[in-house]
């Protein structure tokens, strides 16, 4: 009997530590997560994802590419603990999050996106005040707006909020499925505007995005911090940056762990300086690199 307790006490260890080992939660290095990705912003996190599974073999994030409102939803019912979008958390959500998880998920900039504007190749107008803009999404020109769905994404979001505040669009809207879709339409027709995540057509290291050019051209709209009227800007990293594409927005990441899981590895890889760099190289405005002109002087000898 005495050995018979020995052997159930080991095999009880034992058990406890193959468990263990083998529950043994992901971290930065190690394991497996689903994050869900607002489908505009997918180049450049294929980018990200691209780079940090090399510097980390051991790891398999598997990303999935909705619409903003379906990636807030894998963040409630827990489909996913990381999500990559446009906005914040709002007081509301933050009291929630408190509340279920005893905690407040982390959420910060890492860069700023253009929703670019684009138009056919041929197309007679590619010029547009943001009064145009407003007039043609609630319908009252006869030009087809093609969005990237209707299910909220945040470029379709972002243009009610912000263009046309809050009202609702025109007859004249399309939806088509994902940003690809919007660049495929809009290469067939030439009375129509598009628009997209800025990360789709401004990688001059894609040649995908480069050979569109030969079929779709970027929009140029009005800039209304350039102190004088009747200038005009198209969507780049350039233009981002000091303020004269009005069309820009944030991207966030979400990340509801309260542990140095994969979740907030990739989050981290994100905001630190390899994944600013790639998000410089890929025309947008890294959020946590400040690109200074330093003036040093050389003496000749």
């Amino acid at each position: 009997m005495k050995y018979l307790f020995v052997i159930i006490f080991f095999f009880i260890v034992s058990c406890d530590g193959f468990k263990s080992k083998n529950s043994t939660s992901d971290t930065p290095e190690y394991g497996v997560i689903k994050i869900s990705v607002d489908e505009s912003f997918k180049p450049v996190i294929e980018d990200q994802l691209k780079v940090y599974k090399s510097s980390n073999p051991n790891t398999n994030i598997i990303v999935s590419y909705k619409s903003e409102v379906d990636c807030f939803n894998d963040l409630l019912n827990d489909s996913t603990r990381l999500i990559i979008v446009s906005r914040g958390l709002t007081k509301k959500e933050i009291e929630y999050f408190r509340a279920t998880l005893s905690f407040k998920p982390q959420f910060d900039i890492v860069a700023y996106d253009g929703v670019a504007a684009i138009v056919n190749k041929n197309s007679t107008d590619s010029t547009f005040t943001l009064n145009d803009l407003k007039e043609i999404l609630a319908g009252q020109k006869n030009i087809t707006v093609i969005l990237d769905g209707t299910n909220a994404t945040s470029t379709v979001k972002y243009l009610q909020d912000s263009i046309l505040m809050g009202a609702e669009f025109g007859k004249n809207v399309k939806a088509v499925n994902g940003s690809n879709s919007v660049i495929s339409t809009i290469k067939q027709n030439t009375n129509a505007i598009g628009f997209i995540g800025n990360s789709w057509v401004n990688n001059i290291f894609d040649e995908v995005q480069l050979r569109n050019f030969d079929k779709i051209r970027l929009a140029l709209i009005e800039c209304k911090k350039c102190g004088e009227s009747g200038y005009f800007a198209k969507a780049s990293q350039a233009t981002l940056t000091n303020g004269q594409y009005p069309l820009a927005r944030p991207l966030y990441y979400i990340v509801k762990e309260n542990r140095l899981g994969l979740g907030t590895g990739f989050a981290n890889f994100l905001s630190l300086e390899r994944g600013q760099l790639i998000f410089r190289r890929s025309s947008l405005v890294p959020a946590n690199l400040n690109f200074n002109k330093r003036v040093s002087r050389l003496k000749e000898k």
